[in-house]
């Protein structure tokens, strides 16, 4: 029986590899050209909705996340079609440890609660039918891009021998390899049919510090690189002319605390589910995508 899902952003990061996951697992993939195409329209017919959509730079979030939600909440209605959200550790503030969903959602940064209406939203749609999968996840590693932190900021001077720290070199951070949740994504679209109406399912992806990732590389280029604190005295300079820097200055206590997302609902759920190695990602794909 043909499947057939609908991707939202598909030239995002989020997109283009759901767009690629389902393909290669059989399924109709269609797009969304918010130019020309009327979503519940487009909708009709989806299994599953991929929600991609994101501001670029966390543009006018305040008014186009609620819209988005809304436009998507109603195809879902419409068409009968699952969503699957890339859900983010925003809604949980300054929390430190295991980060699960049973974690409280206690944001209090204006993209934080954000974020949590957002959720509330989607888990309001399914007592009226929309079911919702929210697959929650840190920080995206997209190999080759440089419009993530991994590698706008992380490894934008591992040519010169450093990894950049957002925080702490010896904290932690969880981060997600965007190939492994688009995977992820279409093992649950199939298992739809045996989860309910909201789920809120932590994806655990790879925790590591800079001073990790730093000797992974070392070890792997046979070169000394080490890590080093990020200036964000520098963003503090430029935030009132450029947005994004106030956007991640906003943002920056993720990378102060250290935490970690919880594996143990995604594991009981795909139980079949294999993550990429850890160091194939951090060394091979991204010491190799970089110009050490």
């Amino acid at each position: 029986m043909s499947k057939t899902v609908l991707i939202l952003g598909a030239s995002g990061k989020i997109g283009r590899h759901s767009a690629l996951a389902f393909k290669n697992a059989g399924w109709n993939v269609r797009m969304l050209d918010r130019s020309k195409d009327d979503i519940v329209e487009r909708s009709m017919g989806a299994d599953v909705i991929i929600n991609g959509f994101n501001p670029i730079g966390y543009a006018n979030w305040a008014e186009d996340i609620p819209k988005i939600t809304s436009q998507v909440i109603g195809a879902a209605k419409a068409s009968g079609a699952t969503v699957i959200i890339p859900g983010n550790i925003y809604v949980y503030g300054e929390r430190v440890g295991l980060l699960d969903e049973n974690t409280p959602h206690r944001a209090k940064t204006r993209k934080g609660r954000i974020r949590i209406e957002m959720e509330a939203a989607y888990e309001k749609a399914s007592q009226d039918g929309v079911q919702s999968i929210i697959l929650r996840a840190g920080d995206f590693i997209d190999i080759g891009r440089s419009d993530t932190m991994m590698g706008a900021l992380m490894l934008s001077k591992v040519d010169k021998g450093i990894v950049q720290s957002l925080g702490p070199i010896e904290v932690k951070h969880s981060f997600c390899y965007l190939p492994d949740w688009a995977k992820a994504a279409v093992m649950l679209a199939d298992k739809r049919n045996e989860l309910s109406q909201f789920e809120d399912i932590p994806f655990d992806g790879i925790n590591i510090s800079a001073v990790e990732l730093a000797k992974a590389i070392s070890d792997k280029m046979g070169q000394n690189v080490r890590a080093k604190r990020f200036p964000w005295f520098i963003l503090y300079f430029l935030s009132p002319f450029w947005k994004v820097a106030y956007e991640m200055l906003e943002m920056r206590y993720l990378y102060e605390l250290e935490h970690k997302i919880s594996d143990e609902k995604l594991n009981r759920i795909l139980p079949d589910f294999v993550p990429t190695d850890k160091n194939t990602i951090m060394v091979s794909e991204l010491a190799n995508s970089s110009s050490v």
